[in-house]
C-alpha cells in the first residue's frame, strides 16, 4: 500500500485515529517566535480549553511525547524510589504501566483481572486493605487492549478515602468518555494525541490536580525534560521549558476547538452511541465480544477471532476486499481478537461500513459465528 490507498480506507484503529481536514489544515499553520507574544496568547487559549475539556480548574501541561511518557512524568514528579504503588490491571497498558514502575524502582504491588473484565470497588478496596503503605494507585480509565472501561469515578472513591493519589491512564478515554478530573477528585489524567484528541501521534497530555503539589516537593527522583513545576511555571507565562511541538499543537488547537464546538458532552454521547452501535452490530452478525458487557468500552470494541482463524487473516481480508482497516490484539491476544476503533473523527457511516465489510467477509471466509442468542448467553 502507499500512501493514497490509505487516503480511501475507513481508517478504523484504535489509534491513530483519523484526523479531521480542520486538523490537517491547522498543521499547514507557519512557524511562529517560540518565544513572543502570538505564541504566548496561543498558548495560553489551548491551554484554557484543555482544561474545559478535562473539567478541571487546575494545571493541564503538555509535552512532546507519547501518552506512555505521561507514567514517567507522573512517577518521577510525585513518587520517590522504593515507594510502594498498586498497578490495577486489566490489560496490556496497565501491564506495560505496572512495569515501567518497576523499572524507575518503586515497589510494585499488582491487582490483577482477567482481560475482558474490570477492576471492582470490592477487589480494590480489599488490595489496599492488604497494602496500607501504598502511596499512589495506576488506574486504567479505558484499557484499549481489552475495550474494557473501568468504573473511575467509583475506583478513585476508594483511593482517595485510603488516602493514596490517584493517578489515572485516560489515553483512550479523554475527549471521548465521560470525565470529571475535579468532580471525581483525579490526581492525575493522562492521556495522548492521536485517540479521541483526533491529533498525529507525537504530544503527552497530562492534567495535575492540587495534591500533586505537595507530593512533588516530597519526591526525591531526579527530573529535568519532565519536570512539572518547571512546565507549570513556564505555562502561567504561556510558554514551555523547552521549545514547543509548534505543528502538533496546532493540530491539538484545531481538534479542541471542534469538540468544544460539538459540545463537551454531546462528543461523549456520539461515542456512546457509536460504541453500542458497533456492539450491537458485532452481536448482530454472530461475533462474541471480549469485553465483559457491563464495562464495553464506547470508544474501541474488542471482538473474538473464531476458532480456527487469527485475527491477521480477518484484518488483511477486510483491508484488501472491504477498505476498513482494523486492528488485532496485544500482548498475549493479538491473534485471539480484533479491535474496532471508533473514537474521535468517527461517525455513523463508518461503523455502517465496517459491519457491512464484517458480514461480507464472514461469507467470504466462512466465518463460525454463534447466534447473537448463544453470544449473550457466554
Amino acid at each position: 500500500m502507499d500512501f493514497g490507498d490509505f487516503e480511501r480506507l475507513n481508517f478504523r484503529l484504535p489509534g491513530p485515529t483519523p484526523l479531521p481536514p480542520a486538523v490537517r489544515e491547522a498543521m499547514r499553520r507557519p512557524m511562529i517566535h517560540h518565544r513572543g507574544s502570538l505564541l504566548k496568547r496561543f498558548y495560553t487559549d489551548l491551554l484554557a480549553k484543555l482544561r474545559e475539556i478535562h473539567r478541571t480548574e487546575h494545571d493541564v501541561l503538555v509535552w512532546p511525547g507519547s501518552g506512555s511518557a505521561g507514567w514517567e512524568a507522573a512517577i518521577v514528579n510525585l513518587l520517590s524510589p522504593g515507594d510502594a504503588v498498586l498497578a490495577t490491571v486489566i490489560g496490556d497498558f496497565g501491564d506495560r504501566w505496572a512495569k515501567a514502575a518497576t523499572r524507575l524502582g518503586l515497589d510494585v504491588r499488582r491487582l490483577d483481572r482477567p482481560w475482558g473484565e474490570a477492576v471492582n470497588v470490592n477487589q480494590l478496596t480489599e488490595a489496599l486493605a492488604n497494602n496500607p503503605d501504598v502511596k499512589a494507585v495506576f488506574l486504567t480509565h479505558n484499557e484499549t487492549s481489552t475495550a474494557v472501561t473501568n468504573p473511575l469515578r467509583e475506583l478513585a472513591e476508594v483511593v482517595r478515602a485510603h488516602g493514596a493519589l490517584v493517578l489515572v491512564d485516560a489515553v483512550s478515554s479523554a475527549a471521548a468518555l465521560p470525565l470529571e478530573m475535579d468532580a471525581w477528585e483525579l490526581d492525575v489524567v493522562i492521556s495522548g494525541s492521536q485517540k479521541a484528541w483526533m491529533c498525529p501521534p507525537g504530544l503527552v497530555i497530562a492534567a495535575f490536580g492540587p495534591r500533586c503539589w505537595d507530593a512533588y516537593e516530597a519526591s526525591r527522583y531526579p527530573r529535568f525534560f519532565w519536570d512539572i513545576k518547571s512546565a507549570r511555571d513556564m505555562a502561567s507565562q504561556g510558554m514551555t521549558p523547552t521549545t514547543p511541538p509548534l505543528t502538533s499543537l496546532y493540530a491539538l488547537d484545531a481538534a479542541t476547538d471542534l469538540i468544544l464546538g460539538e459540545g463537551l458532552e454531546d462528543v461523549w454521547a456520539r461515542h456512546a452511541h457509536l460504541g453500542r452501535k458497533t456492539r450491537e452490530g458485532v452481536g448482530d452478525l454472530g461475533f462474541s465480544l471480549l469485553a465483559d458487557p457491563a464495562h464495553a468500552s464506547d470508544s474501541v470494541t474488542a471482538v473474538h477471532v473464531p476458532e480456527g482463524f487469527t485475527s491477521r487473516r480477518i484484518i488483511d481480508h477486510m483491508v484488501e476486499r472491504h477498505g476498513v482497516l482494523m486492528q488485532g490484539g496485544q500482548g498475549p491476544m493479538v491473534e485471539a481478537v480484533f479491535r474496532i476503533g471508533h473514537m474521535g473523527h468517527c461517525d455513523d457511516e463508518a461503523i455502517d461500513d465496517v459491519l457491512a465489510g464484517l458480514a461480507a467477509a464472514r461469507d467470504e471466509l466462512g466465518l463460525p459465528t454463534a447466534s447473537r442468542a448463544a453470544v449473550g448467553a457466554a
